[in-house]
């Protein structure tokens, strides 16, 4: 039976922009990407690198473009080849029948493998398109079973290759009955699990779960099949997992000595905990007194801790031997779990992306006990709460395993931040999106809501718009006035509007912006500013950098004379007169 395609094939529409970017001659190596290639015929080339005459069958090439679909089959989605472009971009063409092509994969595929071969032009220069769907069983070929990472092909393991199959068509494995029994419950993990119950103080969870019987804690966590069976999370998280699922290390320092080793044996929910109270042991302390700073900072926030552990063993891939490493160097925590980002996730949308969980039942068995956030917003308190105390966002990775790496770089608090996010108010404006704004402010000078949405992970400056509105409305004390950020003076009516922090705010945090009152952070700020908004003006450039009129003025003479910079008119002066950024093709 076919499956019919509500609307256009995605597949269909990467290979049409792939070569239409082909036709304006931007190079393979910039096009190509997981689910389309681009090769030349392979067997074409003589001595030299001379191009030879094209045949219909190419014994050479089908063995080699037969391992390339097979590693695209085996890929989320498939994926097409596009034969006849050599690397530097060259027509070379192709005389391959389609149909001998199409018959040869699947003999050389073992029968496993039916791709579709269609012939196209590309500027007069005859290629062939090879595409396939993606694979339910994986496809070997001479024994290795690939699949596209990147822009290349790479050896999976199977049982990678498995796992992620199993969450593309939304099978929960940890929903599934193991052959564990409630009998078989560790009487020690469901103190954990009370433990935890009435530490969440009903904020995540049912807080009379805490004085159910064990069997009714479980059944009501939904872990038990029929009368007595567990699930698989069940079985997790109260009997014991399959493999050590947390290795623990912690060394004082990099390079040193490891202080404490947990290799964590037994349930899950106690491996958790062990881990948890060795970090917070470790978490060191700084004790502060500084107006809304005062009182005792971790160098993690134990929130951030916790959510980091938790999700490093409740998001992994629990088909997957490797355990979730947690290396607790100095002040650095850092996680990494087997198993790689999944429905669309990546370091670029990971706080906005809607929640998409490996294992559904695991995540809302942790998520009752008040061991993570319910709703997927784990990551963005994560980065609310280090940006809090002035420590970097947690730095999240995929790779090579697949693993996903987790960085938490702690620290000592900087009180001003600290003293700052206390004096936002309406209280709300402390939120996640309001502290990536002045930790971008920080760093860069200014903002609009086309630079903020990437910062903010939106998918349109509309959305990152909204969110400069709301900090833009906030004040630093209750009662004040005060703003937080302020508009770029010197914009024209008819520019979008562009934003900095206020004066008091400059004030407050003026350590954080000692680059960017250097000279060379001044012209690199109002080089910025110039390429993104396509014009500076002495009023613009005075604004930015906190300097005078005239020596705005002077600084922008400078990068004219550098040839960063060009008059918008030759006079170079009088009223509406800029400067425009110099392209560097020009």
């Amino acid at each position: 039976m076919a499956l019919e395609i509500l609307g256009r094939d995605p597949l269909d529409e990467l290979v049409e922009q792939t070569l239409q970017r082909l036709s304006k001659a931007e190079p393979p190596r910039r096009i190509e990407t997981e689910r389309v290639d681009i090769k030349e015929e392979p067997g074409r080339r003589g001595s030299g690198g001379a191009i030879l005459p094209g045949e219909a069958t190419n014994e050479k090439a089908a063995d080699y473009l037969a391992e390339e679909m097979a590693c695209m089959a085996n890929t989320a989605g498939g994926g097409a080849l596009i034969v006849g472009i050599a690397d530097d971009g060259a027509r070379i063409g192709t005389r391959l029948d389609p149909d001998r092509v199409r018959h040869r994969i699947w003999e050389l595929t073992s029968q496993q493998l039916t791709v579709s071969a269609r012939v196209a032009n590309l500027d007069g220069c005859r290629i062939l398109i090879l595409t396939c769907v993606e694979a339910l069983h994986p496809i070997r070929y001479r024994g290795k079973l690939k699949w596209r990472g990147g822009a290349n092909c790479v050896e999976v393991d199977p049982v990678i290759w498995q796992s992620r199959l199993l969450e593309r068509i939304g099978f929960d494995w940890s929903d599934q009955p193991s052959g564990r029994t409630l009998n078989e419950v560790s009487p020690a993990a469901c103190e954990v699990a009370r433990h935890y119950l009435r530490e969440s103080s009903g904020e995540e969870s049912d807080t009379n779960l805490a004085d159910a019987t064990d069997a009714d804690l479980l059944r009501r966590l939904n872990l038990v099949k029929g009368s007595h069976h567990l699930t698989n999370a069940g079985s997790l998280l109260f009997v014991e997992t399959p493999w050590p699922g947390v290795d623990y290390v912690r060394r004082d320092m990099p390079g040193g000595d490891s202080t404490l080793r947990i290799e964590g044996i037994g349930p899950l929910l106690t491996q958790v905990h062990d881990v948890e109270r060795a970090g917070e042991v470790a978490n060191r302390v700084t004790y502060t007194a500084e107006g809304f700073a005062r009182g005792r900072i971790r160098s993690i926030p134990s929130r951030t801790l916790r959510e980091a552990i938790v999700n490093g063993v409740v998001h992994r891939d629990w088909l997957s031997p490797r355990p979730t490493t947690i290396e607790h160097v100095g002040d650095t925590l850092t996680v990494t779990s087997p198993g790689g980002f999944l429905g669309g996730v990546t370091p670029e949308n990971i706080i906005t992306h809607p929640a998409t969980p490996r294992y559904r039942s695991l995540s809302e068995a942790v998520a009752a006990l008040g061991l993570a956030e319910r709703e997927g917003i784990g990551v963005d308190r994560m980065v609310r709460d280090m940006l809090a105390i002035g420590r970097p966002a947690p730095l999240i990775s995929e790779i090579d395993g697949p693993y996903v790496r987790v960085v938490l770089f702690g620290g000592n608090p900087d009180t001003s931040i600290v003293a700052l996010v206390a004096a936002l108010t309406p209280a709300r404006a402390g939120g996640v999106d309001s502290l990536l704004l002045i930790e971008h402010l920080t760093r860069h000078g200014w903002v609009d809501a086309n630079s903020a949405a990437p910062v903010l992970q939106r998918s349109s400056p509309m959305e990152a718009e909204e969110a400069i509105r709301r900090l833009a409305d906030a004040h630093l004390d209750p009662g004040d006035s005060i703003s937080v950020i302020t508009p770029v003076r010197g914009v024209p009516a008819h520019h979008s509007r562009a934003f900095r922090l206020s004066d008091t705010a400059r004030e407050r945090l003026a350590h954080r912006l000692a680059s960017l009152r250097a000279p060379e952070g001044r012209e690199a700020l109002i080089l910025d500013w110039s390429r993104a908004r396509g014009r500076v003006s002495s009023t613009e450039a005075a604004d930015l950098t906190g300097l005078s009129m005239v020596s705005a003025g002077k600084l922008l003479t400078t990068l004219a004379d550098s040839g960063f910079l060009k008059w918008s008119r030759p006079k170079r002066k009088g009223r509406g007169f800029f400067y425009v950024p110099v392209n560097p093709a020009e």
